[in-house]
């Protein structure tokens, strides 16, 4: 584990099922137009940081995005990032499943004949203590539910706590540590506006160096 580590998660554009809202896990769609043009704006956001690992999920709508981005020559696609198996409730709005379900949510009931959070959660863990291996700089494109887990797992915090972080399509989020304690520096931030997130993360970076270097 690295103290200076960032992480970077990157939510994958929109496609034409999560512009209607409904729960999109294993089936493969494309980016619409509109998500294509959302990940556009992370190739020059990308192309200054020098990433020690690229993850992607292989589901095409993740890894479009990684290309879009620049960074597909670079990537790993790992299954272990596809989004949540949904079972029976693929392809359904979560208005659609409460009215037999009353207050249903992905992160608090089951998914008939799909996975359970314990499972996402397996998954997720696997992730993180790959990314933990490395020290420098990491990109992670994937799904909005897979990456709420991820988020609260890399605080360390229960699973069903991804029920508190909303993630909303094309957008940027960076883990971090301070003082060894695993943080979120940014989360849910727009791609449209990432370009100021990450230089600013990036400024700090290069102080922080700055300072440790003069305390040697």
């Amino acid at each position: 584990m690295h103290e200076r580590q960032l992480v970077y998660l990157v939510r994958h554009g929109q496609t034409a099922w999560a512009a209607q809202m409904r729960h999109t896990g294993r089936t493969d769609i494309p980016l619409t137009e509109a998500g294509r043009a959302e990940a556009v704006v992370l190739r020059p956001v990308f192309k200054e940081i020098d990433f020690d690992l690229v993850l992607s999920s292989p589901l095409q709508r993740a890894f479009e995005t990684c290309r879009i981005a620049g960074l597909a020559s670079r990537a790993q696609t790992a299954v272990d990032l596809m989004e949540w198996d949904y079972g029976d409730y693929e392809g359904k709005t979560t208005e659609e499943i409460s009215k037999h379900t009353p207050g249903w949510s992905v992160f608090t009931h089951l998914c008939p004949g799909g996975e359970t959070i314990a499972q996402v959660a397996a998954r997720v863990d696997r992730v993180i203590e790959h990314i933990r291996k490395v020290d420098g700089p990491v990109a992670v494109f994937a799904h909005g539910h897979l990456l709420r887990v991820l988020g609260v797992r890399w605080l360390g915090l229960e699973p069903d706590h991804g029920r508190h972080f909303a993630l909303e399509t094309a957008t940027l989020s960076v883990l971090g540590f301070d003082r060894s304690v695993p943080i979120i520096k940014t989360w849910n931030g727009p791609l449209l506006t990432a370009a100021c997130a990450v230089s600013r993360i990036t400024e700090e970076t290069i102080l922080n160096k700055e300072l440790a270097h003069e305390g040697d």
